[in-house]
């Protein structure tokens, strides 16, 4: 279970949080092809993460790398939590990779201040 701590500042709740950003990239670890079109990558993603947790933000990106002489790119969603656990996010993740056929998702975890700002 995550601890929070809630500040009160007039209007405004805030907490210390922990963001985790997962880079998922939608090519196929076997064939190097895409596993779905863009639109349909987002979908399926989506469906995962709505599962898992109340809420998420994805944005689209590209992603690039050279192996040996070959320069390999890939469409990838860039998948933003907050207010979840690692635990939580490893199993979306597990889903994740088993859907896109993956070896790996890249996860990283930062520290963040959260604040549910209402307006004044």
């Amino acid at each position: 279970m995550m601890v929070v701590t809630i500040t009160k500042i007039s209007n405004i709740d805030s907490k210390e949080d922990i963001q985790y950003v997962l880079y998922l990239g939608t090519n196929d670890k076997d064939t190097n092809l895409p596993v779905f079109t863009p639109d349909n990558a987002k979908e399926e993603a989506e469906k995962i993460l709505l599962e898992h947790f109340c809420g998420y933000t994805i944005q689209e990106a590209s992603g690039g790398w050279i192996d040996g002489d070959t320069i390999y790119r890939e469409y990838t969603l860039v998948i933003y939590l907050s207010d979840t656990t690692l635990e939580e996010v490893h199993l979306a993740a597990n889903d994740l990779i088993s859907k896109f056929n993956q070896s790996s998702i890249l996860i990283q975890s930062n520290k963040t201040t959260t604040e549910l700002y209402s307006g004044s």
